[in-house]
């Protein structure tokens, strides 16, 4: 694993400053684009080339249980787990799987896969599912480490295999995406510990609690806080996570190392993002976000991590239904990049010059 962590490079900063010299000279005023050159220019520092031309994108959905849930912490039972695996996996007259983040998928052209990272329930056998499940959900974080040290890293690895794989499928954009019940108070717990946060600050009302639900949750995350000062960033995930936000670290990671865009859909994720970033600072060249989620707290990470997010539409399902929506955007910010004429192969008058 650490060998995966220290593996990250630094974004190709020759390719942006070509990147950069060539978006001076295409054929539109400066700065036309807006944000969409600015994420042309950061793909040309990705990929390492000044017109950037990335195809594939995959989603890969870790779901995963949390002893957590059993405080009350969602609106709706962990039993929702599983039958939303079911649901992904699902023929259906549009396609393979019926939820979500299948529809938007399919609506963009982006594949979808399935990890069982740690599903509470005895999942039947697909061909299309992952298995890389160590134990039946989490332990409770407000009583108990969720997680040992030990699974944490077969998880990271599982991750990190399945992106591995996604990329060998042609992915040149990696979206991690989750499901699981109770994680939004998982994510809650560790973005105050990273940012050294007041938990009130950073815990929504995830699948919809209401305000006594709220207010327990906050109580549950200040409960498992306290257990722990611990800041070491794999004891945080260790202590606080899940088995789905390992395995989302590990994509991103090994995207990273592999010189892929990584798009984060949203908190849970965030959470997850804010320890590889502790451990690898490069992996934060290569993260896009999506959007800022409706989800308290996720503005704060994305703060922390010096990015700024494409869109604004109140969306907290997961799934990585945020990212796969996200994905035609950094695809147009490339092509444009990419595709353009400049103003001298135009032969646009004034083309000795950078366009004013």
């Amino acid at each position: 694993m650490n060998t995966l962590i220290q593996s990250i490079p630094p974004l190709d900063h020759s390719a942006v400053n070509r990147a950069q010299e060539r978006q001076a000279q295409l054929t539109k005023p400066a700065g036309a684009l807006g944000d969409l050159e600015t994420l042309g220019v950061r793909l040309a520092g990705v990929f390492g080339t000044g017109r950037p031309d990335p195809r594939g994108v995959a989603v890969l959905v870790a779901a995963g249980d949390h002893g957590v849930a059993r405080a009350g912490v969602s609106a709706y039972p962990p039993e929702v787990t599983p039958a939303m695996v079911a649901n992904f996996l699902a023929d259906t007259p549009h396609g393979p799987g019926g939820a979500a983040v299948n529809a938007i998928a399919r609506s963009v052209g982006a594949r979808v896969y399935v990890m069982d990272a740690g599903v509470n329930a005895d999942l039947p056998d697909h061909p299309a599912l992952v298995r890389a499940a160590v134990r039946r959900g989490s332990r409770d974080l407000s009583a108990e480490a969720a997680m040992t040290a030990e699974e944490v890293e077969v998880l990271i690895l599982a991750g990190a295999a399945l992106a591995r794989q996604a990329t060998l499928d042609g992915a040149d954009i990696v979206v991690p995406g989750e499901l699981g019940i109770g994680n939004t108070t998982a994510a809650a717990a560790i973005t105050a510990r990273m940012l050294n946060l007041d938990p009130a600050s950073v815990t929504g009302r995830g699948t919809g609690v209401d305000d006594a639900g709220l207010a327990r949750k906050v109580e549950v995350v200040r409960t498992a806080l306290a257990r722990t000062p611990t800041t070491d960033p794999l004891t945080v995930l260790a202590e606080f996570g899940g088995y789905e936000i390992a395995a989302m670290l590990g994509m991103m990671l090994q995207a990273a190392a592999l010189r892929r865009a990584v798009i984060l859909d949203g908190f849970v994720e965030g959470s997850a993002a804010l320890i590889g970033v502790a451990l690898a600072p490069h992996l934060g060249e290569y993260l896009f976000p999506a959007g800022v989620c409706a989800e308290t707290g996720h503005a704060a990470q994305l703060e922390h991590l010096n990015l700024r997010p494409m869109f604004a539409l109140n969306l907290r399902l997961g799934e990585g239904t945020g990212g796969v929506l996200a994905a035609p955007l950094l695809l147009a910010a490339a092509a444009t990049l990419r595709e353009m004429r400049t103003f001298a192969e135009a032969g646009v008058p004034g083309a000795e010059k950078e366009p004013e």
